[in-house]
């Protein structure tokens, strides 16, 4: 567990300068006087170039290591928030996003790097505490953004710039390749981690057209949860500006909040949950409570109350990525796991692209309550989808190519 406390560190570390800036975006666009419709954009950038980057990204990493391919995600995000801290104009902040969106597109290389270095039994408990790790960022990363934003405008990026760098560092010196997958390079490995590997293109389109097989549907779960998430995530700083007049300064409190819950879900109570009651129960729970989260966020009258609601959110986001992921470790040979967790990463940057879009849209033309009760239904067919995935045999099972 040793490679995967070192992991943990370098994804703080990250989100902690992607959370310092992105809850300043609207912001930083508003002020550009950029409409709403343009910031689902802006944020959909991103997902756009994790889209088309996270497969080949798993298939590099795949092939020549995951360490020089989370290293390589470093760096780009290191000159995205330079490009952020000296943006004077809304292509600027597009530019940031695109090149953010590249070296995010390592997200499928991190949880590969898990699928690598623990046991089938550990995974889903040692996912959790990588996404721990991240929603600790999370929670930090907003208050240092918000209080880096009282020293000027270009503070945020270029603060975040530099724990990048310092991070670059760190995993240079610290982060070894997990032995599994050095093996593997080095000499095959075992049965599962030899054989052919199918091309990028046949792994995509076979999520597209056998979506009944169970690595498929997994993906399709994550992806439309994503979709539900990421549509809410996308107008919550118009909503609480709208609903409760918070601003640039004060929004880090509820991110904050978020990512605490975020923290304590998935280092403590995720992998006991999946202990008693097995991956497959505790994805169907995160899904319920995604849903219901989303469903009761325009029924809030405060801001207490608001914050009371939004528990449910990172509980359920808690319970249902890491899960999906490690379930889709579970099914494929450890020869293809970087692009099995590159394309599930894919798929979830489309729904990435698609959900600020139309959440934003709908929020400037629709009411700012009914992209939330859209976005609840969208999550509650993840539920139905998971339904269909059995509880038992998992382990067992032997692995689907992907």
């Amino acid at each position: 567990m040793k490679r995967i406390s070192i992991l943990m560190a370098t994804a703080f570390v990250d989100m902690i300068g992607f959370a310092m800036v992105f809850p300043l975006l609207p912001f930083y666009a508003l002020r550009f006087q950029a409409p709403e419709w343009v910031i689902g954009w802006m944020i959909a950038v991103f997902s756009i170039a994790q889209l088309a980057s996270a497969p080949l990204w798993g298939r590099v990493s795949d092939k020549y290591g995951r360490r020089p391919a989370i290293i390589a995600g470093l760096l780009a995000g290191a000159v995205s928030f330079t490009v952020f801290g000296f943006a004077t104009s809304i292509w600027m902040l597009f530019l940031s996003r695109l090149i953010q969106g590249v070296g995010g597109g390592t997200t499928g290389v991190l949880q590969a790097y898990v699928g690598d270095a623990s046991a089938p039994k550990d995974r889903a408990r040692a996912l959790g505490w990588l996404t721990s790790a991240t929603s600790a960022g999370v929670m930090v990363g907003p208050a240092i953004g918000s209080l880096a934003y009282s020293l000027g405008p270009a503070a945020p990026g270029l603060i975040a710039a530099a724990l990048c760098l310092i991070n670059v560092v760190f995993a240079a010196r610290w982060l070894p390749e997990p032995r599994q997958h050095d093996q593997q390079v080095g000499d095959g490995g075992d049965a599962r981690a030899s054989g052919p590997t199918r091309s990028i293109k046949e792994a995509m389109w076979e999520v597209l057209s056998a979506p009944r097989r169970q690595v498929c549907r997994l993906i399709w779960i994550y992806a439309v949860g994503m979709l539900g998430f990421m549509s809410t995530t996308a107008i919550m700083a118009l909503y609480l500006e709208s609903e409760f007049g918070v601003t640039a300064q004060t929004i880090g409190l509820f991110f904050v909040l978020v990512g605490g819950l975020g923290v304590v879900m998935r280092a403590l109570v995720l992998g006991r949950l999946v202990d008693r009651f097995g991956e497959t129960r505790v994805m169907r729970l995160g899904a319920t409570s995604l849903a219901l989260g989303i469903f009761l966020i325009p029924r809030a009258t405060s801001p207490l109350g608001f914050a009371v609601i939004m528990c449910l959110i990172p509980i359920g986001t808690a319970l249902l990525f890491p899960t999906v992921s490690a379930l889709v470790t579970h099914r494929v040979p450890r020869h293809e796991m970087g692009q099995a967790m590159g394309v599930q990463q894919a798929f979830g940057g489309m729904a990435r692209v698609i959900g600020p879009i139309w959440a934003t849209a709908a929020f400037q033309g629709l009411g700012v309550h009914v992209p939330f009760y859209i976005a609840s239904a969208v999550v509650a067919l993840v539920v139905l989808l998971a339904s269909r995935i059995p509880t038992e045999g998992a382990m067992g099972e032997p692995a689907e190519v992907l």
